[in-house]
């Protein structure tokens, strides 16, 4: 760095100091804390994403969005040209730097890494940075914080784009990056047009929904997500949404409402009641990239059956394979492309789910708890698909697949327009347009199961009927020192310490479909249990033995 760069983060970087005694580390979802902790980090994450748009000769997305934490929290993260996460080998860096206790100290560390790195700065492209916060008070003083430390940067440009879902930013990266338009109205009209195609092309002979079929009502978490699905929905055909707890209404975000909540206490949201008793109901997390579905119960005290991100990924692998199969029995084209269809999983899946898909004789790959490993596997096939069953997903369609895909469209249609090959790729076409590649995103997950519901001609209740989960427990269990657990075939397995595995096998070969793993805790020192069994019963016991053997062995 020259004098002029130095001596511009060193003015800028004194009016940002890091408050006394906090100690903050970038995870999957960036840095997150109290708002009132964040003001430097976030400012320092701004010169972060210069760096990295520098290095990568990219734009870079910097989001200021604390999810479906409590409101007086708030988080930062940066999305990568892809669209994805910040890459795993900067992260080091980005703990170093929100974490630099002095000015002086916060330059040697930038020198440092940008003699390591090999990072101009009098390259021909300045660094580019879209800057994009949720609805929290909180949002709009970091976000000027982090147009601090953008500008901190020589020629660096930073794009406020005001209040987003989380998705949307990312969205917006990736299409900039591939050179595509990329303005809030292009994400929109992006996918209502795919959504009002898919519609087009529902079977004829598939049953219509009957009236109260029509109407979705959906949890927007008090959040942004409720905002931008009314913006969504005007443009749609086919389909009335309502939006109840949207941020007009003066809810507080995450309080009672959204998709973190619904998924983990099983109970109707804020405002919903046994007179919505049988409607399709769902619910967003407060920035929009969770969704799941539910039914409130006709006696309800809040009593709910939920349809979580495992039914979510269920009724898109059918849906998907049911076009693939149609495609691939098509005559007349010169099919040589077998698409690999993936179905990516982690070991939180219900083994009911899991069981269900390979039935359907679909190829399931499990990796670690993650999005990160989640998304690297699912991008190995011509299609992956990757959902927690918090409701975190998507479906990924790899680009040689969407050339292949095109083309094929292009010689059915002058070949044999109207036939239900040509069809079938149309649909995978306009889904590959509608689902968001660059991370799980509500909104579009949410136009692409109703989509699908009306191509099936179901309701939700035949959908719930795929299935039935088997009854689970997770439990945490205190340990002096978490990093003694060692793990393996996707955290299913425990190598270290010795023993303890075996254990766990003799414990759950007890129970009926019984099923159990332990990992230790990314964040804390804590090893993780879960437990799944025939019954609620057993897998309470399940989980409470294995816990007690975790203490055995650690204490």
């Amino acid at each position: 760095m020259n004098e002029q760069q130095q001596s511009l983060i060193l003015e800028s970087s004194s009016r940002f100091l890091p408050p006394q005694g906090v100690k903050l580390s970038y995870g999957t979802a960036g840095f997150r804390a109290d708002a009132s902790l964040l003001q430097s980090t976030v400012y320092r994450v701004g010169i972060l994403a210069a760096l990295r748009s520098l290095k990568t000769q990219s734009v870079i997305g910097v989001m200021i969005t604390a999810s479906h934490n409590k409101v007086s929290d708030n988080g930062v993260k940066i999305a990568d040209p892809n669209g994805g996460m910040l890459s795993q080998h900067w992260e080091p860096f980005a703990d170093a730097l929100a974490n630099a206790p002095s000015p002086q100290e916060l330059i040697r560390l930038i020198n440092e890494f940008v003699k390591k790195e090999g990072i101009q700065f009098d390259g021909v492209k300045h660094a580019e940075i879209l800057l994009g916060r949720d609805t929290r008070p909180s949002g709009e003083a970091l976000l000027e914080a982090a147009k601090e430390g953008v500008a901190s940067i020589v020629r660096a440009v930073a794009m406020d784009l005001g209040i987003l879902t989380t998705p949307q930013l990312h969205w917006m990266v990736r299409a900039r990056n591939k050179g595509m338009k990329a303005s809030e109205q292009d994400y929109v009209e992006q996918l209502s047009s795919s959504f009002r195609c898919l519609m087009d092309l529902i079977p004829s002979e598939r049953s219509k929904f009957d009236g109260t079929n029509d109407k979705l009502v959906v949890d927007g978490a008090n959040g942004v997500g409720g905002l931008k699905l009314k913006v969504l929905e005007k443009l749609l055909n086919g389909l009335i949404i309502e939006v109840r707890n949207s941020s007009e209404d003066g809810g507080v975000l995450n309080e009672g409402v959204g998709a973190d909540y619904v998924q983990k206490e099983k109970v109707a949201p804020h405002g919903f009641g046994s007179s919505d008793a049988g409607i399709r109901c769902a619910s967003l997390d407060g920035d929009a990239d969770r969704l799941v579905y539910f039914t409130v119960h006709p006696e309800s005290s809040g009593a709910i059956d939920l349809v979580d991100g495992d039914k979510i990924l269920s009724l898109f692998a059918l849906f998907i394979q049911e076009q693939l199969s149609i495609l691939n029995e098509k005559e007349g084209t010169k099919n040589n492309h077998q698409a690999r269809l993936g179905i990516v999983q982690t070991a939180y899946a219900n083994g009911a789910s899991t069981n269900y898909l390979k039935q359907l004789g679909l190829e399931i790959n499990l990796t670690p708890t993650g999005v990160k490993y989640l998304h690297e596997k699912a991008a190995e096939f011509d299609i992956g698909i990757y959902f927690e069953a918090n409701g975190h997903g998507t479906v990924l369609f790899s680009e040689s697949f969407v050339g292949w895909l095109e083309a094929t469209t292009n010689e059915l249609s002058a070949k044999s327009k109207g036939s239900d090959a040509e069809k079938a790729a149309l649909r995978l076409l306009a889904t590959s347009r509608l689902i968001n590649q660059a991370v799980g995103d509500a909104l579009s997950g949410v136009l692409l199961v109703e989509v699908i519901l009306q191509h099936m001609g179901w309701s939700i209740h035949r959908w719930n009927e795929l299935y039935h989960d088997l009854p689970s427990r997770q439990l945490k269990v205190k340990v002096a020192d978490r990093t003694t657990v060692i793990t393996t075939n996707a955290e299913t397995v425990v190598v270290s310490p010795p023993g303890l595995q075996e254990a766990i096998n003799n414990e759950t070969g007890k129970y009926s479909q019984g099923r159990c793993f332990v990992r230790p805790s990314g964040t804390e020192d804590v090893v993780r249990v879960y437990a799944e069994a025939s019954s609620q019963e057993a897998a309470d016991s399940l989980a409470n033995s294995v816990a007690k053997l975790v203490d055995q062995f650690l204490g």
